[in-house]
């Protein structure tokens, strides 16, 4: 039976569910920006090969957007890999990336949008994730910010 890298250990550091405040900055999806709070529910699955997440968006008590994806890693290439798939509903986004010193960054580039998304689990206990959006690769703006604890 193959077994699971060095590399699949970051999916045991996301694994769990963490919540927290989101700041959303103003964008083509939100003109106005404001205050969130995101549930992220991360599952190991398929032997530890893949993470699962479930994400829901709270704001004002209604929830206002959800999204699922799963995480794949390629020891080879030292390559990750997230299907995201959400209720606005487009086609599933492919983002790949790396993760070096503690970050996972991931981006996606598609026709009309790039994005972005960072994860910081350099402090124990606590995710720093982020969204930036750019319509050409090149000119990025912050999309949101926040910060999840382990619940």
């Amino acid at each position: 039976m193959p077994q699971s890298s060095e590399g699949h250990a970051v999916f045991e550091k996301l694994a769990g569910t963490w919540r927290g405040d989101e700041t959303m900055h103003p964008s083509q999806w939100d003109s106005q920006g404001g205050v969130a709070t995101g549930t992220n529910v991360h599952r190991l699955s398929l032997g530890g090969f893949a993470l699962i997440v479930d994400y829901e968006q709270v704001r004002d008590g209604a929830v206002t957007f959800t999204g699922h994806g799963v995480y794949t890693y390629a020891p080879d290439t030292d390559l990750y890999t997230l299907h995201w798939f959400d209720c606005m509903g487009s086609p599933p986004e492919v983002f790949t990336g790396r993760f070096e010193d503690g970050v996972l960054t991931l981006a996606h580039g598609g026709p009309g949008m790039h994005a972005r998304m960072t994860y910081d689990l350099s402090s124990p206990g606590e995710l720093q994730g982020q969204m930036e959006t750019s319509p050409d690769g090149t000119d990025w703006k912050l999309m949101f910010e926040a910060t999840y604890s382990r619940v």
